[in-house]
């Protein structure tokens, strides 16, 4: 092999036969790209799915979870996003301290919006958490903590990690009360059926 072609062939942009292989790269760029955004979407959907049944499942203020033998109750509170997939309208954004459970989303769930992004408040005994949520990846977008008992700064520190984790707790522990539902027939059969008729209410 010449010098320039074996540079070529370290580079990647030719194969051991001396050929271009640049367009077949592309075709593996292409397809693992097309893979992560149908995955991504998946991921999304039931992000949305999760975040309106939690919508639903606060509404009527009963404990949602229970981690380490306490309930866990949620209320979504501030301005709340909802997207569809198709239809008029695709994205609805809602104001207000309680905008989550005004009517105006109520009939946008039920014309075929869910909750994209929100902001939970999660009680879990004594201590309030609150976290917004994005369907997306299910990620934390801001988060105020329960107040820091301790006075040591290094005390302090420790302290709001373990705050800190224990609201991923709370959150991992309200997608699996979503979860055990989600992937049995009692989802179709009650769980559906009963948000429709709340968002008929």
């Amino acid at each position: 092999m010449a010098s320039s072609e074996e540079a070529a062939f370290l580079r990647g942009d030719v194969g051991v036969d001396g050929e271009a292989i640049e367009e077949a790269r592309d075709e593996a760029q292409i397809s693992r790209a097309k893979a992560i955004e149908g995955l991504t979407k998946n991921r999304a959907y039931l992000g949305r799915e999760f975040l309106t049944w939690l919508l639903w499942r606060s509404a009527s203020g009963d404990p949602i979870a229970n981690v380490d033998g306490e309930s866990v109750t949620t209320l979504l509170v501030g301005d709340v996003v909802l997207r569809g997939l198709a239809g008029e309208a695709t994205e609805l954004a809602v104001k207000g301290h309680t905008s989550a459970y005004a009517e105006i989303v109520r009939i946008a769930i039920d014309r075929g919006l869910l909750v994209h992004r929100a902001r939970l408040r999660i009680q879990h005994g004594e201590q309030v958490f609150e976290v917004t949520v994005d369907a997306e990846q299910l990620d934390f977008r801001s988060a105020n903590l329960p107040a820091l008992l301790r006075e040591e700064e290094d005390d302090r520190i420790t302290e709001r990690l373990w705050l800190t984790e224990r609201l991923g707790s709370l959150v991992d522990g309200l997608w699996e009360a979503f979860a055990k539902v989600r992937t049995t027939r009692r989802w179709q059969k009650t769980e559906v059926p009963a948000l429709k008729a709340w968002l008929l209410e």
